[in-house]
């Protein structure tokens, strides 16, 4: 046993804030916990009739394939409806460089916090 601490299950949930539907998404995010719950959780954001999602992943250690395709589809369809999505950090290393890698970065709003998010 190393000691080292086994990676949280990543999860995604559904917040009204203020104005706006806020999606958080924590821990390790993949395609068997965290990206199914991402996707339900954003189509339900939509639902909720806002004129904005925020999807906060200040607290997500990791994400794959699986967010990103969650996250794009989401953008796709918020694009569709008129409703923004925005994404806020700020953003872990892994995260920051699903973006970078894949060259999805531009694909989305980014903001540095909930907050700013909420004003974009």
């Amino acid at each position: 046993m190393t000691g080292r601490k086994r990676p949280a299950r990543g999860t995604a949930f559904l917040v009204r804030a203020d104005g706006f539907a806020l999606v958080r998404v924590q821990g390790d995010a993949d395609e068997n916990s965290g990206a199914p719950e991402l996707a339900e959780a954003l189509g339900a954001a939509l639902r909720m009739g806002t004129e904005r999602t925020v999807v906060d992943l200040s607290e997500t250690e990791f994400a794959d394939s699986a967010v990103l395709h969650a996250l794009l589809d989401a953008r796709a369809r918020h694009e569709r409806a008129g409703v923004g999505l925005v994404l806020a950090g700020p953003f872990r290393t892994a995260v920051r460089r699903l973006f970078e890698v894949t060259g999805t970065a531009g694909a989305f709003t980014m903001a540095t916090s909930v907050e700013e998010a909420a004003a974009c």
